[in-house]
């Protein structure tokens, strides 16, 4: 019996040793600074009247305007798409009466999104298409038109990071890296260094942009053995 129990507890012993591995655990992360090359605008025409139809009339008309500026600029057909057209009555309520409310007029908007990929022509064309019709402004982004060498750049610089860290620990601790046992990536994104916040446009103001820079990061999780001491 006593027998039996030590066998029993032996096998225990080594199953929660191999549950338990010798290891050690890090993140790593990657940064790679980069200066957009790309824009990302959003512009938008409304316009409001008493018939549905004066409305929709108006704002094609003005919006056709705006893609035929954007083309004399060389933009390509791939990087204009329209990215939304709504229609909504305008409601008005009388004062002092029990009159239901009465649909005074139709208030009709387009959205147009467009890349650009010289900034350089971000200020003119700023101007040009208020000049144009668009009376609206749904954000400005900028971007990387190539991020994925960066992305791997910074994915490099994740793993050497969490090398690093790996055998700064297993130094401290006075024991010996072993080879990497997993590998995980947590993350590679590009976050928006700036986004402006959407305001009517007015044609007599000029502004003010820079791109500045972008960070593309990436986060890794790995696992180092822990090399025994004849190793």
């Amino acid at each position: 019996m006593r027998f039996l129990v030590l066998v029993f507890w032996i096998l225990g012993m080594a199953g929660a040793v191999s549950a338990d591995p010798r290891t050690i655990s890090v993140t790593g992360e990657g940064v790679v600074a980069a200066v957009p090359d790309m824009a990302v605008l959003t512009l938008e025409v409304s316009e409001e009247a008493a018939r549905a139809s004066e409305a929709l009339d108006s704002v094609a008309a003005r919006a056709q305007a705006v893609f035929k500026r954007l083309k004399a600029f060389d933009i390509a057909d791939r990087d204009m798409q329209t990215s939304a057209v709504s229609l909504s009555p305008l409601w008005t309520r009388e004062r002092d009466t029990d009159q239901p409310p009465r649909i005074r007029g139709y208030r009709v908007s387009t959205r147009v999104t467009v890349r650009l990929r010289d900034l350089s022509q971000l200020q003119e064309i700023f101007d040009q298409v208020v000049a144009d019709g668009a009376n609206g402004f749904g954000g400005l982004q900028f971007a990387l038109q190539s991020p994925a060498p960066l992305r791997d750049q910074a994915r490099q610089k994740a793993v050497a990071d969490a090398r690093a860290r790996a055998e700064l620990y297993a130094e401290a601790a006075g024991v010996a890296l072993g080879p990497v046992l997993s590998l995980s990536e947590a993350g590679a994104v590009s976050p928006r260094p700036m986004m402006m916040a959407r305001a009517e446009m007015a044609a007599d103001s000029a502004m003010p942009v820079a791109a500045g820079e972008m960070d593309i990061r990436a986060s890794v999780s790995m696992v180092f053995a822990i090399a025994d001491a004849a190793e």
